[in-house]
């Protein structure tokens, strides 16, 4: 029955919001003057009611003072029939339904109906007035049936009781006096339920107007598909109004600001939640904002942000920002692809010509010498690997290693792995990823730095040790070194020692400031000498637990 029921109720339900609004009208206006109707129709009621018990007290009052109504009562005959035709002219004037004048035994001097003259009064309800002089309404049974009635005592000069007056209503008529009082405001009831009907129309077709005609339902699901899109954005996403407080803001965004999830963020001031960061001013502004770098609560973002305008007038506006973080990796990555593609060609073609060198010496029968070639290729790389096995058991730094050595080699870069090197004691918490990148980068840079200059044999030499509670590295090239000038401007962004070659060019300048930045984050520090081999001398010293504060020395940190 219950499903039944159910079943009827979804397939009856309004689909529309101008029906639904127009029956949640209906019904609650329905309601409304329902039982405003009931009250005021009850009210009437008594109203009217009183009216005429009011009227039929006075025309009863009236005829009790009239005097030959007193002198006929108190003779207790009436020969004449004047007290019959005097009560019938006011009967027929004032609209009662009876008047009866009868003396103190209950006995009629008057009627509607002329044959029941002389005979008892029925109702019984006579008594108090006749007892005790007063005057009153009651509903009591006649000879012609229910009716309202006054019962007024008649009084003689002497104060004494010689008869009553009544003046009744029917109950028939009583009630059609009513319901005639009633159809009025009923009717003015009926018209007001008309224009309010017409009035939630035009609401219902206004409100549509503004959600651009969508229906309940569909702006619903435009609010959650909204919401997951929002959600399903990489970058963070704030939302703030004209009048400062944010209107939105993604998880995304208060993951990387590292804001409280379960609090209310909504609506708050983002002079509040913001505080001593970029991103007050920012947000605040009203114009648009190109990609830039932002620096909030120990992180660097890539922030944009866009007004909102309406009607020529900025509303607020929404900023969307991401760590640089995640576009240096990005970049990282291009470049060690266009390197590692370009590695690979270079590397085909020294190969090509190697297996085409160890065929000719096995056409010649030259074994001997063909052993000395493939001898002399594997040799250093054994070498490095055994090295590197016992020097380094982490496998993510000894693969950056071994990788770099490669690449040494199709550069023609002497890579030299000081063998009193060991790397055993990082912890396990460690952020290797950016010991790798920053390992990477300093590789790369000594590697270019050898191989682009010509006043000496290119060569680099690694050293490192985990002794005490830092992490030492050591890094040297034989290239031009860094003048005392450049020593500050090397770690800046975009800036380059290198010629543009090609799209690589474009990606030139972002290692080093990469190098920079992870320091940093591992609260380590980095400095730049001149080495042995004559040129640059990167030496790398990061603690081994970064939340220990580490006391920097002067000149030449960065």
């Amino acid at each position: 029955m219950r499903n039944t029921l159910k079943k009827i109720l979804t397939v009856c339900y309004p689909r529309t919001l101008q029906s639904q609004m127009l029956i949640l009208v209906f019904l609650v206006v329905f309601v409304t003057i329902f039982v405003s109707g009931a009250i005021f129709a009850t009210f009437i009621g008594d109203i009217s009611r009183k009216q005429i018990s009011r009227r039929a007290l006075d025309i009863g009052h009236v005829l009790a003072l009239m005097p030959v109504v007193q002198e006929t009562l108190k003779q207790g005959r009436d020969s004449g029939g004047r007290i019959q035709k005097l009560a019938e002219r006011v009967r027929i004037k004032t609209g009662a339904q009876f008047i009866v004048i009868a003396d103190d035994k209950s006995l009629r001097f008057s009627h509607a109906d002329p044959e029941k003259i002389g005979r008892r009064f029925v109702g019984g309800d006579e008594t108090r007035a006749l007892a005790s002089g007063q005057a009153y309404v009651s509903e009591a049974t006649g000879t012609l049936g229910p009716s309202l009635r006054s019962i007024v005592p008649v009084f003689d000069s002497g104060k004494k009781i010689t008869g009553f007056v009544s003046v009744g209503y029917l109950q028939a008529q009583v009630m059609e006096t009513v319901q005639g009082y009633q159809r009025e405001p009923a009717t003015l009831i009926f018209m007001l339920f008309v224009v309010v009907l017409l009035g939630a129309t035009g609401i219902a077709r206004f409100v549509k107007k503004q959600t651009l005609g969508l229906e309940p339902r569909e702006i619903s699901s435009l609010y959650l598909d909204r919401q997951a899109i929002i959600e399903s954005i990489g970058s963070g996403i704030i939302a703030v109004g004209d009048n400062g407080k944010i209107r939105l803001i993604n998880q995304a965004a208060m993951e990387f600001l590292n804001l409280d999830r379960d609090g209310r963020l909504i609506g708050r001031k983002i002079s509040d939640v913001f505080s001593n960061t970029d991103f007050l001013s920012l947000l605040q502004t009203e114009a648009r904002s190109s990609l830039q770098e932002v620096y909030a609560d120990g992180q660097t973002f890539l922030y944009t942000a866009v007004p909102i305008v309406y009607a020529g007038a900025v509303h607020g506006a929404v900023a969307s920002f991401r760590p640089m973080e995640d576009f240096h990796k990005l970049r990282q990555e291009l470049r060690q692809i266009k390197e590692f593609s370009e590695m690979l060609r270079v590397q085909a073609h020294e190969y090509s010509n190697k297996l085409h060198t160890l065929a000719g010496l096995l056409q010649m029968e030259a074994y001997q010498e063909a052993i000395e070639l493939v001898t002399k290729e594997s040799a250093g790389l054994q070498r490095l690997i055994q090295t590197l096995g016992d020097a380094i058991p982490h496998p993510a730094l000894a693969a950056i290693i071994m990788g770099k050595y490669n690449r040494a080699l199709e550069m023609k870069v002497d890579f030299k792995f000081n063998p009193d090197s060991y790397m055993g004691d990082i912890p396990m918490d460690y952020d290797q990823d950016k010991l790798v990148t920053i390992l990477g980068n300093l590789l790369d840079n000594a590697m270019e730095a050898a191989a682009g200059f010509t006043g000496r044999r290119p060569c680099i030499q690694v050293f490192m040790t985990d002794i005490g509670c830092d992490l030492i590295f050591e890094i040297e090239d034989s290239g031009p070194g860094v003048s005392v000038d450049l020593a500050d401007k090397i770690f800046l962004k975009a800036y380059s020692g290198k010629a543009s070659k090609g799209d690589l060019g474009n990606i030139h300048g972002v290692g080093l400031y990469l190098v920079d930045q992870y320091v940093r984050q591992l609260k380590g520090q980095i400095t730049v000498s001149t080495g042995e081999l004559g040129g640059a001398l990167f030496t790398l010293s990061l603690p081994k637990q970064p939340n220990v504060p580490v006391k920097l020395s002067a000149g030449g940190i960065r």
